[in-house]
């Protein structure tokens, strides 16, 4: 049973989200904020597995209290809700330390498999709107001189295969590109987490555009590269 706190201030929007994360499909809402400041509270609280986050809120918005939230402990899985039109505010929340993205309107059961997701210590970002979302980073780089010490300890291969990642392929597809098992390909995910010193996908395709490593626009290698 994963365990939920929802924050949204529109009680339409949670009794939605109540629908959908019912124990019956392995969830557990254990309590609801209606603003960023109060989720402070109820998180530390009842400390859940994922924390389902709105952006536009009164008080304290879902950007700020993403960033109290993982200041207070790291450990926390924040799924931050969208609608269309807000990928400066969403580019916020992932380098704020959101470990992925959904869209309010998505099906129900991609909004299952993504708080499962980020339950579980990985990232999910909705390709419904992942490509504007990371085309922001281009506009507002990060200078970091340690993260490009950690940059360079990747090999050649790590550095293909973290190109995909922020190009938002799977495992499965990155071996497809990189003629790869897709066991070796998870193999090099894990230790480019470990080099770069990031906790998710999320957080590793956050590092891919804040330092160069991709593009919008840019085409992934060839398969075979």
């Amino acid at each position: 049973m994963i365990s939920v706190v929802l924050v949204d201030d529109q009680e339409l929007a949670r009794a939605g989200l109540r629908t959908i994360l019912r124990q019956p499909y392995g969830f557990d809402v254990l309590a609801e904020a209606a603003d960023g400041q109060a989720a402070l509270a109820e998180v530390a609280r009842v400390r859940p597995d994922a924390v389902v986050m709105d952006i536009r809120m009164p008080r304290m918005d879902g950007v700020e209290a993403t960033r109290a939230l993982l200041a207070a402990d790291p450990a926390a899985r924040v799924l931050v809700l969208t609608t269309f039109g807000e990928d400066s505010v969403l580019a916020a929340a992932l380098r704020a330390g959101a470990s992925g993205f959904c869209l309010k309107d998505a099906p129900a059961e991609d909004i299952q498999r993504a708080v499962r997701a980020v339950a579980a210590g990985d990232g999910w970002l909705d390709p419904a709107v992942c490509e504007r979302v990371l085309r922001r980073y281009r506009a507002d780089p990060v200078t970091d001189p340690e993260a490009a010490r950690r940059l360079g300890e990747l090999t050649a291969r790590e550095l293909d295969v973290l190109k995909l990642i922020g190009r938002g392929l799977t495992n499965a597809e990155i071996a497809r590109h990189l003629v790869l098992g897709e066991g070796t390909v998870k193999t090099h995910v894990g230790r480019i987490f470990t080099k770069l010193a990031v906790r998710d996908r999320a957080a590793a395709v956050v590092f891919a555009f804040d330092h160069g490593v991709v593009r919008p626009g840019e085409p992934p290698p060839m398969p075979g590269a």
